[in-house]
């Protein structure tokens, strides 16, 4: 028997509703070790996700699991702090069913951070990388099954996946900031064990300067329903395959957490400039 999605969709948002959260206008995502930004929202309401309908439940022990509604400055945020990933035995309609919700609530902007290798030579531990396109090599597409017509087009246009004006604004907010930004392409894998020296081989070879195992269901999605949305990568291992040296989990998310105090001042300061009737 198929899922209800939309009903299940418009019995989360009555929830919501019921919770006070009234108001959103821009929705985040963050990745492993990623939550410094929520130092810099004025929290107003934190709900675990196994309270929420329909939810699934965090279940990598580094993701806390639940969501944060809050302010920064004038902007009210819905943040995710913990995503699902398909290594995890969700489903892609399950990990990206937080995305159709979000923007229910009138998000206008989705922001999404991950922690990645990186196989680009130049990139660096630490690095801060703006996606400009990515390469989907998930075994499955969160589009793919019975089409319902209220979730947007059944064949979403992705040439330009990440907004551009958004990229602007962040590409412009690091220069004032004095924060480095560079861009490349990402490569999403199933995951959770991580590539071998000759996949990354071949990752290098179709295009992709870095590898994650999440992030583009989200787009996908984020592009079918007409929110859009932006995406940084922090890279936290090297991936040079004639130089790969092992890495544990331990080591991924401390990189992550030093990098992220740049990472969170340029997202709120973002959110600070971004002027919605410009964009």
């Amino acid at each position: 028997m198929s899922i209800n999605w939309p009903t299940r969709i418009q019995q989360t948002l009555s929830f919501l509703r019921d919770q006070g959260i009234h108001q959103v206008d821009a929705a985040i995502i963050l990745g492993s070790g990623l939550d410094e930004t929520l130092r810099y929202v004025s929290v107003l309401r934190e709900i675990p996700y196994t309270d929420i309908p329909y939810f699934p439940e965090a279940t990598v022990s580094f993701h806390k699991g639940q969501l944060i509604w809050g302010q920064i400055g004038s902007r009210y945020v819905l943040v995710m702090q913990g995503r699902f990933h398909y290594y995890e035995g969700y489903s892609l309609h399950e990990i990206t069913f937080p995305v159709r919700v979000m923007q229910k609530t009138g998000a206008r902007w989705l922001i999404i951070s991950n922690a990645a290798g990186g196989i680009r030579t130049d990139l660096r531990k630490g690095d801060l990388v703006l996606i400009e396109d990515h390469i989907n090599l998930l075994p499955d597409n969160p589009l793919r099954g019975l089409h319902d017509p209220s979730f947007g087009e059944r064949f979403p246009d992705m040439s330009r996946p990440y907004d551009l004006n958004f990229q602007q604004l962040l590409k412009k907010q690091a220069q004032q900031e004095g924060i480095v930004l560079k861009s490349g392409v990402y490569a999403a894998m199933m995951g959770p064990s991580l590539e071998t020296r000759a996949e990354y081989r071949f990752l290098r070879t179709i295009g992709a300067d870095m590898v994650g195992m999440s992030t583009v269901p989200e787009v996908i999605v984020a592009n079918q329903v007409k929110l859009p949305c932006t995406a940084i990568s922090v890279i936290t291992d090297e991936c040079d395959p004639d130089h790969l040296e092992p890495v544990s989990v331990e080591t991924i998310l401390e990189v992550a957490h030093q990098a992220d105090k740049q990472l969170s001042r340029l997202i709120a300061q973002c959110i600070h400039q971004w002027d919605p009737l410009t964009s």
